[in-house]
């Protein structure tokens, strides 16, 4: 199949809250880039120690297998989104809370090994997902967590989202787990 091209989706066609991911996206391929960010992902992880896994950078915040699995648990909740929308379904969708999600997934009784590869598997089901939507499937539009949104903004705010919660790791986590 083709490669499809998706522009950059306009702030209608999501909620004002996903602006924070969507700005870190530079334009371009998205496609390419969730690609490029799956092999950036991938690297992370595996050089990390499996002791720094259950690593947390402060009292309260999540542990480092805890991002990766929320950025898990949000990438498979978006893209179950935009396949709802690039089908027509009309059906409002509930949101999700993720402080929820991440206290009772147990991510971090599992491997960093175990986490990348549900990541591997995920990202690469999406992008074959994303890769069969052409532009008047992009345009399609539902609702989740009372916003209207389109599905091409779906792989922008997962891009976004990754790239976000990546950034964290880099500016929060790894510089405290050197310190301490």
């Amino acid at each position: 199949m083709p490669h499809q091209v998706f522009s950059r989706p306009s702030s209608g066609e999501y909620a004002p809250y996903y602006e924070t991911y969507i700005r870190l996206i530079p334009d371009g391929d998205i496609l390419a880039l969730l690609e490029s960010q799956l092999r950036e992902t991938l690297q992370l992880l595996e050089e990390l120690h499996p002791s720094q896994g259950a690593f947390a950078y402060a009292e309260g915040k999540w542990t480092v297998k805890e991002v990766i699995g929320h950025i898990i648990d949000t990438e498979r909740v978006f893209a179950y989104r935009g396949m709802c929308f690039a089908r027509g379904d009309r059906t409002p969708l509930p949101g999700f809370e993720q402080d929820d999600y991440v206290n009772t997934a147990n991510f971090n009784a599992r491997s960093t090994e175990n986490l990348a590869g549900e990541f591997e598997h995920l990202r690469r089901s999406n992008i074959l997902l994303f890769e069969s939507w052409f532009e008047d499937v992009q345009d399609r539009r539902g609702t989740a967590s009372d916003f209207v949104m389109s599905a091409r903004a779906i792989p922008f705010i997962l891009a976004g989202h990754e790239r976000h919660h990546l950034n964290v790791l880099r500016e929060r986590y790894f510089p405290a787990m050197k310190n301490g």
